[in-house]
């Protein structure tokens, strides 16, 4: 399976929900579309570490989006002393649990650091 190629700057355009400045819209997508390979590699022994790669990269952006809600909780003061050690945890396993899976499928945190395209690297 291989995609070639990026959409026209104008599908981008006419697809842009109305009532929404198209042109801005239309900036960002192109710029993420750039961002993206011409073809997808889909070598059935590469497959399942290119799924493993975009699932754990999903997951650490979640996981960090989390993170940094946590720190917001805990530095506003809305968390007992029983939640925050309680979330300290949970963030600990998920953090040492991405490490065994990453070591399973080989990858390091520098695989995990795609390109969000506009809104730039994700670490």
């Amino acid at each position: 399976m291989s995609v070639q190629g990026s959409a026209p700057d104008s599908a981008i355009k006419s697809q842009a929900e109305p009532g929404v400045a198209k042109e801005p819209l239309a900036a960002e997508l192109a710029a993420v579309a750039r961002a993206l390979p011409e073809r997808i590699n889909a070598d059935p022994e590469r497959v399942e570490q290119g799924l493993a790669r975009l699932v754990l990269t999903v997951i650490e952006l979640l996981r960090e989006v989390l993170e940094h809600q946590a720190v917001r909780r805990m530095d506003g003061g809305t968390l007992s002393e029983e939640q925050v050690e309680q979330l300290g945890l949970a963030l600990l396993r998920l953090n040492h649990r991405m490490d065994e899976l990453k070591g399973v499928f080989g990858l390091t945190n520098e695989d995990l650091n795609i390109d969000l395209g506009p809104l730039g690297r994700l670490r």
